[in-house]
């Protein structure tokens, strides 16, 4: 409360304060709480944060948390343990961005239903009396078997499993590389095999791949793989990649190509919205298969 006093003076009015009452202020109604939080309540509040954004700063943890970022380390050491999430570069993301190479029995196992989606969604692109290239894995696998062509197709295939699943169909041409065969891939690498992609142009080249990061680019887990996948996309007119959403934000061990070098995206519904919007904006088109 303030109280003025009004004094006469010959030769102005003057006012004076004479009194001043302050009331006692609070803080911000945004000031974190000061109770201190349990370990497991952090590691919850941290996994919510990563369910969410798929990655988090370590910095952001110490100012959502009020802790410090040696708490934070052992918090992220700890969950990392139990393969709840894996650390990269003060960072902690959701899953393992790395990814070890599996046997094709192995990985037909996974995500049966996408790839199946993702296939036909492929099949549709083919058009009459054209000749494309797939490459390896488990989602061109998916490819093939919704390939019922009613015209002559040419398919340059580096996989034994989709040649074989073609050679029912009398109308599709089918040449099938040669080179070393990987017993995980059950598809061939090597110079034989690059040496007829040096004589061969086709419209479209389906490729699977281990991992999409947008900032790194398109991987697979082997070197000589990578390689011939990289000789594909130079004769290829067009290059789609078939990819269910657990291969976006992952890495393998061998980089095919930047990103740019996609034309075509065609994965499954589970793809974040996040994700989508990144893809768009590098001008990439997206086909999400239901």
């Amino acid at each position: 409360m303030i109280r003025f006093v009004l004094v006469k003076n010959e030769r102005f009015l003057s006012f004076y304060l004479v009194g001043i009452y302050l009331f006692p202020t609070f803080a911000s109604s945004k000031r974190k709480p000061t109770a201190i939080m349990t370990k497991e309540q952090r590691h919850e509040m941290i996994m919510e944060e990563l369910i969410k954004h798929g990655s988090v700063m370590v910095s952001d943890l110490v100012k959502l948390l009020d802790v410090s970022a040696v708490t934070i380390r052992k918090d992220l050491t700890e969950l990392e343990k139990s393969d709840k999430l894996y650390r990269s570069h003060g960072k902690a993301v959701l899953i393992n961005p790395y990814i070890n190479n599996r046997s094709v029995n192995e990985k037909e196992k996974l995500a049966t239903d996408e790839k199946h989606a993702i296939g036909r969604e492929a099949a549709r692109l083919i058009t009459r009396n054209d000749s494309i290239c797939i490459a390896s894995g488990t989602t061109v696998h998916a490819l093939a078997r919704n390939i019922v062509p009613i015209h002559k197709l040419t398919v340059v295939s580096a996989s034994l499993p989709v040649s074989n699943i073609l050679s029912e169909h009398e109308n599709i041409d089918i040449v099938q590389l040669g080179g070393h065969l990987r017993h995980s891939s059950l598809s061939v690498v090597g110079e034989y095999a690059s040496r007829i992609l040096d004589r061969c142009s086709f419209s479209k080249l389906y490729l699977g791949v281990d991992g999409i990061d947008l900032e790194f680019g398109i991987t697979t887990t082997e070197m000589r793989e990578a390689e011939l996948n990289q000789k594909m996309i130079a004769a290829a007119q067009k290059t789609i990649v078939l990819a269910d959403s657990t291969k976006f934000g992952r890495r393998g061990f061998a980089k095919i190509a930047d990103i740019d070098a996609v034309d075509l995206i065609i994965t499954d519904a589970g793809i974040s919205p996040k994700t989508i919007k990144k893809i768009e904006d590098l001008g990439i088109e997206l086909i999400i298969a239901q």
